[in-house]
């Protein structure tokens, strides 16, 4: 359980709370001014209850230090005869909360519980959102859970077979892999399996020596050998042959390779990363995949989600294209409205993310106004796509989409109105019940009261 430090010169009330979170848990010190906190926070604590005023001493000066020295520490401030401005101040300097006295227990307990599953919540992000994952965008809970199995796999010498629709991202993943394994510093190298004629597979792959066959005018060096204490992505490497396969499968057996036309047996150190669309266990039951061949690549089977299945992360991937061809064209991207994010929302994206780049990249191109809305992507969209019917909108909805006068949002503020209208919509299905609200949205309870708050839009229930 979570660390708390009690500062508050009322002696009975440090005893009362340290008595009720202890038997709640918690692990408990306490101080009864700013300058014994001062001392006891040599050593770390995960949260801080502190009061405001003090003989002779002021806790938003505690506050201030505490944010400054251990910005990771929660602060939670209390105060009996506190003003309106005190409490602005001490939001303003980072108190997560600010308590009247006589404090409610129930809600005190309550503010801890939500504290501590956000600082659990900021500290998986932090560790999520390492070096490794800045090319991959988004925060729904797919994300968030391929981001954890990356992390989990990437530091491991194991091979990885990534599954999962055309468009998803997979070589990202792959190269997140990479760069998430002791291995980063060293090549990585990408390879296409359909792509290779099967007479030269074995050339690709693993070499050749000069004059091995009609062309080879000199000594090559193939894949495996360019990616020698790196990684190796094989992608749709279930299009490889039969013959193909059981080259293959005696590489990765005995981790070493000879030359096309070459005598001399080569070590090569590479960790593969597998990549398909197909359903390879189907595959091997078919009998057109080799079993073995399988259970070598697969060793961690992670599947890379669909772009339908986390729209959640489509404003943040919107906003990602946007910067990025920004950054080419050296133009200012459009403004997008909430009703163009919503259309696209809609769609089911065969395509996956590699079709709402290319989206993106037309609208932006082919619209040279100030604002993209819901009627420029509609006239972009394949005829034959998926779309989920719209809801109706309310006539002041219309009326904002319809004004040629309005001024053109920015993209955070249609994001916020996505948002807020797609919770707005799963609380009124769920009769204001959170619970069932957050898992119809795909996110944890905790997760939508922080979005509650971030929009601010009070939670009923």
């Amino acid at each position: 359980m979570p660390s708390i430090l009690i500062v508050d010169d009322e002696a009975n009330i440090r005893g009362t709370l340290k008595g009720v979170l202890s038997r709640e848990g918690y692990q408990v010190d306490d101080a009864p001014g700013v300058a014994a906190a001062r001392v006891l926070l040599r050593e770390a604590y995960d949260l801080v209850l502190l009061d405001v005023w003090f003989p002779g001493e002021n806790g938003l000066d505690l506050l201030a230090s505490i944010r400054e020295d251990a910005p990771e520490t929660t602060v939670i401030m209390m105060s009996g005869n506190a003003d309106l401005e005190t409490a602005v101040k001490a939001t303003r300097l980072g108190a997560y909360d600010f308590l009247e006295k006589p404090l409610s227990l129930e809600r005190l307990l309550v503010i801890l519980r939500n504290a501590s599953e956000s600082r659990a919540l900021a500290s998986e992000n932090q560790r999520l959102r390492a070096p490794w994952a800045t090319s991959l965008v988004g925060d729904s809970p797919a994300m968030r859970k391929l981001l954890g199995e990356i992390a989990l796999a990437g530091p491991s010498p194991a091979r990885v077979m990534l599954s999962g629709e055309n468009g998803t991202g997979k070589e990202l993943v792959a190269r997140a892999l990479h760069r998430a394994s002791p291995r980063r510093d060293m090549p990585f190298v990408a390879v296409n399996c359909s792509a290779i004629p099967d007479e030269l597979f074995e050339s690709e792959l693993f070499g050749h020596e000069k004059g091995a066959f009609t062309g080879a005018t000199q000594s090559r060096r193939g894949r495996f050998e360019e990616a020698h204490n790196g990684t190796l992505m094989l992608d749709e490497v279930a299009d490889l042959s039969a013959r193909a396969q059981t080259k293959l499968l005696r590489v990765l057996q005995e981790s070493e390779l000879t030359r096309v036309g070459g005598s001399r047996t080569q070590r090569v150190d590479v960790r593969v990363v597998a990549a398909t669309n197909h359903d390879l266990p189907a595959a091997v039951k078919a009998g057109v995949f080799r079993e073995d061949l399988y259970f070598r690549l697969a060793v961690i089977p992670i599947r890379v989600p669909a772009l339908r299945e986390r729209t959640q992360d489509l404003p943040a991937l919107v906003q990602h294209f946007l910067e990025a061809l920004s950054r080419e064209t050296g133009h200012k991207p459009p403004a997008w409205s909430d009703g163009a994010l919503a259309a696209l929302a809609r769609y089911a994206f065969p395509g996956n993310v590699r079709e709402l780049r290319n989206l993106v990249e037309r609208l932006v191109i082919m619209n040279p106004g100030a604002r993209i809305g819901p009627g420029h992507v509609a006239a972009v969209l394949p005829a034959h796509g998926s779309l989920a019917p719209s809801p109706p909108a309310a006539p002041a909805d219309v009326a904002a989409e319809a004004s040629a006068a309005e001024p053109p949002a920015t993209l955070a503020d249609a994001v916020r109105k996505f948002e807020r209208r797609h919770i707005e919509a799963a609380l009124a299905a769920e009769q204001g019940n959170m619970t069932r609200a957050a898992a119809r949205l795909g996110l944890e309870r905790s997760h939508l009261y922080k979005k509650l708050r971030q929009l601010g839009m009070r939670a009923e229930g």
